[in-house]
């Protein structure tokens, strides 16, 4: 009681320092439970894959499910020797993994991760839960492509290189139809928030109220995070590893952990967007996190799918990406933007 009663006082005499303090423990709690969620990520990856093809998964460490095959590979990672090539720009080819790291940190500050119910009220949890968080998040994502470039470019390989060129590619392909289709949330909602995009499919999703927008951004998206089929970034066969050929030990583990955490915070974003985010029926039990276990579903159900998309189909030639993004997914990006007016000026 002495601590909480000497927190208050504290509060009250210094506020912007409390606020601050306040900030960077949510911003270190944050950045730990993504950090892990991620590997669980790549866990969960591994296990679905060898289910859906009819092999095994990860089982040598930590009994029949491999649970401890990742903490494995973690500490293999990290301890192996750091490498840096013969030519290569060194403070750009260090600075790389960590922008592309930081870039992530970015979004997830922004990102509502479920509500909780206190006194019969939703309490949505997020750190910055700023007005145009959905725009925020769209310009955020669209910096991921930096880090791979800088990756690409300092490592002084024509393979590396050529992966950040076809990175820089996608991403100026499909960011632009996957904006259109935020704005066109926005439009239903009426707001650039993502909490009150949430609010507004208390009575139907905007996956239902835009079936198109919804298929054009879950396509966007799996490019934007440069998975299967679109990873035309890392195309083994044809440029090795792409971007982060020339990159060993740690530098390597941060870049390869930054793309399964790209797909968590991608995947809560489709969520938020287009399935409800936490909206569902109070479960009695457990009300008070009734809302946390519907999100949460929804966003297994999502990452499982990325999954079985990537198991499923093969890889696209960049030729045939770019003219997805440019001459199918923008002009019905477009059409959907259109539509999202009409019924959004009619119930407005």
């Amino acid at each position: 009681m002495e601590l909480l009663s000497a927190i208050t006082e504290f509060a009250a005499r210094e506020p912007k320092i409390y606020g601050l303090i306040i900030g960077l423990v949510a911003a270190a709690i944050l950045a730990s439970v993504i950090n892990v969620v991620a590997m669980l990520l790549v866990w969960l990856e591994r296990k679905v894959m060898g289910d859906l093809q009819a092999r095994y998964g990860p089982n040598r460490v930590g009994g029949r499910w491999g649970v401890l095959q990742l903490g494995a590979d973690a500490i293999k990672l990290f301890t192996k020797e750091d490498i840096i090539p013969r030519g290569a720009d060194k403070s750009v080819y260090v600075w790389a993994p960590i922008v592309a790291v930081a870039t992530t940190m970015l979004i997830a500050g922004a990102l509502p991760f479920g509500a909780v119910i206190i006194d019969g009220r939703e309490v949505p949890l997020v750190v910055a839960n700023m007005d145009i968080s959905a725009l925020y998040v769209e310009a955020v994502l669209s910096l991921m492509a930096i880090g791979a470039f800088m990756a690409g470019y300092s490592s002084n390989n024509k393979y590396s290189m050529l992966g950040a060129f076809r990175g820089v590619a996608r991403m100026i392909a499909y960011e632009v139809p996957m904006g259109v289709c935020v704005i066109s949330v926005a439009v239903m909602a009426h707001s650039l928030n993502l909490v009150e995009i949430v609010n507004a499919q208390q009575n139907i999703w905007f996956a239902v109220a835009q079936p198109l927008g919804f298929v054009i951004f879950g396509i966007a998206l799996i490019t934007d995070l440069g998975r299967m089929p679109f990873d035309q970034t890392e195309a083994e066969e044809e440029i090795i590893a792409g971007y982060n050929t020339e990159y060993s030990g740690i530098r390597f583990g941060l870049l390869y952990f930054q793309e399964y955490i790209v797909m968590l915070l991608g995947s809560i974003l489709l969520v938020l967007l287009f399935l409800g985010g936490w909206k569902g029926p109070v479960i009695p039990v457990i009300s008070f996190i009734s809302p946390m276990i519907w999100f949460f579903m929804k966003l297994l159900i999502v990452l499982v799918a990325l999954i079985w998309i990537r198991v499923s189909l093969p890889r696209f030639r960049i030729d045939q990406v770019t003219d997805l993004g440019w001459k199918i997914l923008l002009p019905l990006s477009l059409v959907n933007f259109v539509w999202a007016v009409a019924v959004g000026l009619y119930f407005a």
